[in-house]
């Protein structure tokens, strides 16, 4: 039993130019991006982002979406052929490498395995695939480091803009912007059972995984503070959609990865997390109970433990996930499909109690990081329920009021004054001079699971037993000599060859340093990495 799966966190980040409200977000994202290429040698390649797999449109419910039908946000795709399928090398037409980008995109493939672009208005670093909560904290820290740099880019270069980023997911003028996770699922585990399963912990896990939030309602028309940054955007309980009638579960159905083993959970329910606990007990818990659903249908139902979890089925999540989010004592009791009502952190131990009683049925070994996650849930739900303030280390929410009531009781605002909201925003800021989570890091105020040396690493190597490897050292290598690449291909152009070179990464757990490490030392060029791989 192990919280070990394949994960990864996309964040895109708030922007702004200092003195102009109205500056072109697009083209500001686009500076960010550029800059930060630019500015790093051998962070990018003149690789297009190759769209050949990804089709956003596909539903998991066992349905395609028209494209004509489709709302222009989610056509994240370009509409070209299927890449061919196969494990080795794969001849393309040279003429293909016109479609794998779309026009006018920023686009960076670095060298620790991450995409670096612009999406709907926002920089977006989206982390290399990991394997455990612990590396998803560091590539995330390092994916701040990266944004960071492209500030410091921008600050020193007279003819670009200056512009502020916000690791946060709201403006508060009524946009809301994304921090997607991402889990890779067992393929065989009905879509709809996981769905139904996860909806309850989804809608109750904010309590210790919310980054806090200055205002109520999707405008913050409402004066107060509430635990979630995205729990009032939330409306609907399933569906495909990313940015119209945000659903709790998305039903994407995008695996860069073999289909026929695995699926993509795509999480966008939750909030971007600067502290770091936050964000390792959001990708360890979820791990967790994404192992009891999948451990349950292969042994045929662990032991009556997913009996407890399918009687959490909530009567109205939406209208749960609002109630919970703005409820600072924890008390709220929401109503369950059998007329229970029952508290998110009561929710959230039966989900913590199912996991014990699957592993001690199954007899499964912990891994340290495995123990550690399940200690450290135990402790802050206990906490939450007696003493939440002693949580303000590890949980955001928490770390946020504590400064923003500092501040009201100091100079006796109400919650509608605008100095809160700007504090709520500065809070996210990535400059260490100026955003707040920074100041209680130096102040040695919240614990951190990283150091800066390993974070600095991640900026610029890729995590070593994921797929993830091959890609970043691949462009670190061979930057010159690649044509195109996604999560689960890398197109080469070798100089005098007649054709492209795709190389498929269907299985995201090869391509590891273990893999092709030795193979990559030994080949000086692409063409002998290729040669090598065909045969």
């Amino acid at each position: 039993m192990t919280v070990r799966r394949v994960m990864g966190i996309e964040t895109e980040y708030g922007i702004l130019q200092p003195g102009r409200p109205l500056a072109n977000p697009m083209l500001l994202s686009s500076h960010v991006v550029a800059v930060h290429a630019a500015a790093r040698e051998g962070a990018r390649t003149r690789a297009r982002w190759d769209y050949d797999d990804e089709d956003p449109l596909h539903d998991a419910r066992g349905f395609h979406l028209q494209r004509a039908s489709a709302h222009p946000s989610l056509l994240t795709d370009d509409p070209d052929e299927p890449a061919p399928s196969g494990d080795g090398p794969q001849a393309l037409p040279r003429a293909s490498t016109d479609e794998y980008e779309d026009p006018g995109a920023a686009n960076v493939i670095l060298t620790n395995g991450a995409r670096l672009y612009v999406d709907h208005a926002h920089p977006e670093y989206s982390s290399p695939e990991v394997t455990n909560p612990l590396d998803a904290v560091r590539w995330d820290r390092a994916g701040e480091r990266v944004m960071l740099a492209s500030v410091r880019a921008l600050a020193s270069t007279l003819a670009l803009p200056d512009v502020a980023l916000y690791k946060n997911n709201v403006d508060g003028k009524g946009a809301t912007y994304g921090m997607h996770e991402n889990y890779l699922v067992d393929r065989a585990v009905p879509f709809n059972d996981l769905a139904a399963r996860l909806i309850p912990f989804f809608v109750t896990r904010q309590v210790f995984t919310g980054a806090g939030r200055v205002g109520i309602g999707q405008r913050g028309e409402g004066a107060g503070f509430q635990l979630s940054q995205r729990a009032d955007y939330m409306e609907a309980e399933i569906g495909l959609e990313t940015t119209l009638r945000r659903p709790i579960v998305n039903t994407r159905d995008e695996p860069h990865a073999d289909p026929d083993r695995w699926r993509r959970l795509h999480v966008i329910i939750g909030d971007a997390t600067m502290l770091e606990v936050s964000t390792y007990l959001r990708l360890g818990t979820t791990s967790l109970v994404l192992w009891l659903i999948e451990r349950a249908v292969a042994d045929g139902g662990a032991g009556g433990a997913l009996a407890v979890v399918d009687r959490l089925t909530l009567r109205d999540p939406v209208q749960a996930v609002h109630l919970i989010s703005h409820d600072l004592t924890l008390t709220a009791r929401v109503e369950l499909a059998d007329g229970r009502r029952l508290t998110a952190l009561e929710i959230q131990r039966e989900y913590l109690d199912a996991v014990r009683s699957a592993l001690a049925r199954t007899g499964d070994d912990l891994d340290p990081q495995s123990e550690d996650v399940l200690d450290r849930w135990a402790s802050v739900l206990d906490r939450l329920a007696t003493d939440p303030a002693s949580c303000a280390r590890e949980v955001e929410w928490l770390a946020k009021l504590r400064l923003l009531e500092g501040m009201r009781r100091r100079d006796h605002l109400a919650w509608d004054h605008p100095r809160l909201a700007a504090m709520d925003l500065q809070w996210s800021d990535v400059r260490p001079e100026r955003g707040l989570y920074h100041r209680l890091v130096a102040a040695g105020a919240v614990e951190l699971l990283v150091t800066p040396e390993q974070v600095a690493e991640a900026v610029l190597h890729p995590p070593r037993d994921t797929r993830a490897y091959f890609r970043g050292e691949a462009v670190a290598r061979y930057g010159a000599e690649i044509s195109a690449a996604s999560w689960d291909s890398v197109v080469f152009d070798v100089p005098g060859a007649a054709t492209l070179q795709r190389v498929p990464m269907r299985d995201p757990l090869r391509g590891t340093a273990a893999h092709v490490g030795d193979l990559l030392d030994r080949s000086p060029d692409a063409a002998s990495l290729l040669e090598a791989l065909g045969a």
